[in-house]
């Protein structure tokens, strides 16, 4: 049961709120670029629907489009470094390497020793994922 429902005004007010934070999050959003979505490759699209949710083909989907986006990450790198001036470059590197370090952490925490063959194929999907986030975002600040 709702806190204020004797008040009728509650309801036109939220309304109005709500109408308020959707507009006033779009018009006074920063003009920050945000990376767009990761491109998977149509491969992986292909390999993951033969898989036939089989736990090993799924790994070897996910493995291979792995190495793939890493490969792509790690060109989209080093375009960018040879863009920067030498303090900047220090900057992407120090940024690089703590966002590998998130990376790694982070989908480590999805590898739950409870979650049976599933979480296997989570934490490698959020390994892929991140990776092919971060090489597309890589490429988006060039």
């Amino acid at each position: 049961m709702p806190l204020f429902k004797s008040c009728p005004a509650t309801k036109s007010h939220t309304l109005w709120a709500t109408a308020l934070l959707a507009i006033s999050s779009t018009v006074a959003a920063p003009a920050v670029a945000q990376p767009s979505a990761p491109q998977l490759s149509a491969s992986f699209a292909a390999c993951m629907d033969k898989s036939g949710g089989v736990t090993a083909e799924m790994h070897a989907c996910i493995s291979a489009e792995h190495t793939r986006q890493d490969q792509q990450l790690n060109r989209n790198y080093q375009v960018l470094m040879a863009e920067l001036t030498p303090a900047r470059k220090k900057q992407l590197q120090t940024a690089q390497r703590l966002w590998l370090q998130y990376r790694d952490a982070n989908c480590n925490f999805y590898a739950d020793p409870d979650g049976g063959t599933a979480a296997g194929i989570a934490a490698a999907d959020c390994v892929l994922q991140m990776t092919a986030s971060r090489a597309r975002e890589l490429a988006d600040l060039r």
